[in-house]
């Protein structure tokens, strides 16, 4: 939890909240080889709070809102925002399309993939729905239909092809 999360804003790199520290050490013990984190002060904050440490990778960002960064999510005109809803290709706010994030997921998670060590990344709802659109080979506009909630464990396994395993 963010103050952008809590008032409805687009993220700018923010700090957790009080609230959100709290949530996150109360999420148990994970364990892997290796460890990454999106470069975001709140995600790295996070896997500082899970007691984990790792390199940043800039492919595991937010989904950039460009001008709306920062904005309220109900200033955005509605045409405007009906099409970012909509159309995965959309980037009339001047930042990433939902196809973008996807892509660079793609190839995050081939990497992931070649290199064959157990990871953890802490990264963001936008980067854990590209995944599990790549990983079960749907369409890009099924993007906002996924609700990734915060402090969430999401567990993909690379066995010739990603699968999502649940616990």
């Amino acid at each position: 939890m963010t103050e952008a999360m809590r008032k409805a804003r687009f993220p700018v790199d923010e700090p957790l909240t009080e609230s959100g520290r709290r949530a996150v050490s109360a999420c148990g013990r994970l364990n892997a080889g290796r460890v990454v984190t999106a470069p975001e002060r709140r995600a790295v904050e996070t896997a500082t709070l899970m007691g984990l440490t790792g390199d940043e990778d800039d492919r595991l960002r937010d989904l950039d809102a460009g001008a709306w960064r920062g904005g309220e999510l109900m200033s955005v005109p509605k045409e405007d925002l009906y099409l970012w809803l909509t159309d995965p290709s959309y980037r009339g706010h001047g930042g990433e399309a939902v196809v973008d994030v996807i892509e660079r997921t793609a190839e995050w998670l081939a990497d992931i993939a070649h290199e064959g060590e157990p990871t953890i990344a802490i990264t963001h709802p936008a980067v854990v729905r590209a995944a599990l659109l790549v990983a079960l080979e749907a369409p890009a506009k099924s993007f906002w239909r996924i609700d990734v909630p915060p402090v969430s464990v999401t567990r993909l396994h690379y066995r010739g092809e990603w699968t999502l395993h649940f616990r």
